[in-house]
């Protein structure tokens, strides 16, 4: 029979440990965006005439958003406790859209949420809607706290939000822009927001917090 050395079992313990990790996050992990179709969203628009398809589309794995009318695609599920990611950039030029958190009944433009602003030099920056609150909202809109951390025009942003029981946490490519605590409303649906001009988001998942 063949002897491991104690290195040896390090270095089994260790590649164990790996699998097992990836393995918890993997299972922990859910895709909002499968990245060919928008299986498990819903759509709203401002003009109800406007067929949807004409102003959100996919092509090579990225959404797209023409940006009019106003309106959003959100899940058909709600979601509470989690790490939200979400990469988005501007194809054109700069302009204004946002990642909703949150959300409640009933669809319309807009519903009772918490919105994640991403319009252009803003990101970061809170907007709470139809009487939600929380500690630090004083007024509707809550400046982000930093800078902005945004990348160029054509670049794509990473925006990870953490909603755990009543705090949202906002980083803007790593860097916490903003926090709101002893929000009013806990859980929601998730939604992404046509607002003005042509954006595009791609790798849209959350992460469940234990």
């Amino acid at each position: 029979m063949k002897r491991i050395g104690a290195k040896s079992t390090v270095g089994i313990t260790l590649i164990l440990l790996i699998a097992v990790g990836c393995k918890s996050q993997s299972q922990s992990r859910t895709h909002l965006f499968n990245g060919e179709d928008f299986s498990g969203w819903v759509f709203v628009l401002q003009d109800e005439a406007v067929d949807p398809a004409t102003v959100w589309s996919i092509r090579e794995g990225v959404i797209h958003c023409i940006g009019q009318p106003y309106g959003y695609m959100r899940t058909e599920t709600v979601f509470a406790d989690y790490r939200l990611h979400v990469e988005w950039r501007w194809p054109e030029v700069e302009g204004n859209s946002g990642i909703f958190v949150h959300m409640q009944e009933p669809d319309q433009v807009w519903p009772p949420q918490i919105e994640c602003q991403l319009q252009s030099g803003n990101a970061g920056d809170f907007v709470a809607f139809q009487g939600v609150s929380f500690n630090e909202l004083e007024r509707r809109v809550v400046r982000k706290r930093e800078e902005s951390s945004e990348n160029p025009l054509g670049q794509w942003n990473v925006g990870e939000i953490v909603c755990r029981n009543d705090t949202i946490r906002v980083f803007i490519n790593d860097v916490l822009q903003n926090e709101a605590t002893g929000t009013t409303i806990s859980s929601g649906r998730i939604g992404l927001q046509s607002e003005g001009q042509p954006i595009e988001f791609r790798n849209v998942y959350i992460d469940a917090l234990n």
